[in-house]
């Protein structure tokens, strides 16, 4: 893992993220303008060999973009390590930079493509070219559980799995919140477990609440318990 996330930081395959990352890292938000932005691609957090992988889209320009560790530094990333450290898998409950004594023993965070895109949309080419990215650490890891942040990922997750040869069901299954796909043709029985993105948008109107988020770990460490015998 650590050989990927030395490559991954230094590619620059996609102009429009490539630009896009640095400018922003150039045009600083006003409240951070005396602290340095990351400006890259984001490497994946978390334990390198993890009993569950969370993979979410994109990092946020003033998050991850600003501070080189996903899910940190910006509301959605307070909502995610906020259930996690409820729910027992993160050391505390919040994530505001690298040097914060942050720490996930079980769980790995990584996301459908890592440089942080215009209005937190990827085109499709740019979720293609970085989905070999994906391929590789999935394969690496083989975690129990996989829980895709949102519809996009969820489809990046399943056509990761595909391409690697993992048993996915066809027709694919859609993506809901709480949505569990079992694949038992691995090693030992893979937990895919669908969860609404805790961005603002689905925070702020209710859509996705703490009981929710927290429930979707709950199952996932319930499964990984279980997984380890």
């Amino acid at each position: 893992m650590a050989d990927i996330d030395t490559r991954l930081v230094q590619c620059r395959a996609c102009p429009r993220l490539v630009t896009w990352r640095e400018q922003v890292a150039r045009d600083k938000r006003a409240s951070y303008r005396d602290q340095d932005y990351w400006g890259a691609p984001v490497p994946s957090f978390g334990s390198a060999d993890p009993d569950i992988l969370i993979i979410g889209l994109a990092p946020g320009a003033h998050g991850a973009n600003r501070t080189g560790r996903m899910f940190t530094g910006d509301r959605s990333g307070d909502w995610l390590f906020g259930s996690l450290h409820r729910v027992g898998l993160a050391a505390s409950a919040t994530s505001t930079s690298r040097e914060d004594g942050q720490h996930l023993d079980r769980v790995r965070i990584t996301a459908a493509v890592h440089c942080a895109p215009p209005d937190n949309k990827p085109t499709p080419q740019e979720g293609a070219t970085c989905a070999a990215w994906l391929d590789r650490e999935v394969a690496l890891l083989a975690p129990a559980v996989l829980i895709p942040l949102g519809g996009i990922a969820w489809r990046a997750t399943l056509a990761t799995l595909s391409r690697i040869g993992w048993p996915v069901p066809r027709p694919r299954p859609a993506f809901a919140h709480g949505a569990e796909v079992i694949l038992a043709g691995t090693v030992a029985p893979t937990l895919i477990i669908g969860s609404y993105h805790p961005s603002q948008q689905n925070t702020f109107t209710g859509r996705l609440t703490e009981r929710m988020l927290d429930a979707v770990f709950l199952r996932a460490r319930e499964h990984a318990d279980a997984s380890r015998g």
